[in-house]
């Protein structure tokens, strides 16, 4: 019967268990949806180490050590703007060791630092900095006297290029009546 050919820790739980109460391999195999062999090689591995689980495999050595792992986090903390290849030359540099710019990546991913790139200003137009100019050049000679009665404001939506101002022209300050609005 062909399904699927690894098992649960529960499944092979069940499986030692069904061992234990009588059932054949293939019974257990037919439950289970694996082939007879699974089950076969399941019960020689509790039979010899008295586990389930796998046992602990080596894998693949890493490449540099806790000390160099912490290295490589500590110099992104240090410069946040640097890049997994600068960093590289600095463990290199430090500790004569030759790993990967993806290792550094994957070195700092393990250690929660993901990319932040700083998100980029509207760009100005033609007509931006001409408006600006104009402006400029407009207010240029105001005395500090004209410029205290000015209330500059951003509200939602509007553009860096064009700046509210409030101006309160005589009688009761901050009442809506002496108030004018203009934009820029």
């Amino acid at each position: 019967m062909v399904g699927r050919q690894k098992l649960s820790l529960l499944d092979r739980g069940r499986a030692i268990g069904w061992f234990q109460d009588g059932f054949g391999v293939r019974e257990i195999a037919r439950r289970l949806l694996v082939s007879p062999s699974v089950i076969t090689r399941l019960r020689q591995r509790f039979q010899a180490t008295g586990r389930v689980q796998d046992r602990p495999r080596p894998g693949r050595r890493k490449k540099t050590t806790a000390r160099e792992d912490r290295f490589i986090t500590r110099q992104a903390q240090a410069v946040r703007t640097s890049t997994a290849n600068h960093i590289r030359r600095q463990l290199r540099a430090a500790t004569n060791t030759n790993v990967s710019t993806q290792t550094v990546r994957n070195r700092l991913h393990s250690a929660q630092y993901h990319v932040r790139r700083p998100s980029k200003r509207p760009k100005l137009t033609l007509f931006h900095k001409r408006a600006r100019r104009v402006w400029s050049r407009r207010h240029i000679r105001w005395t500090r006297q004209q410029w205290a009665v000015v209330l500059f404001t951003m509200s939602q939506g509007t553009a860096w290029s064009t700046t509210t101002a409030v101006c309160a022209c005589g009688g009761d300050s901050g009442s809506a009546t002496t108030m004018t609005a203009f934009s820029r």
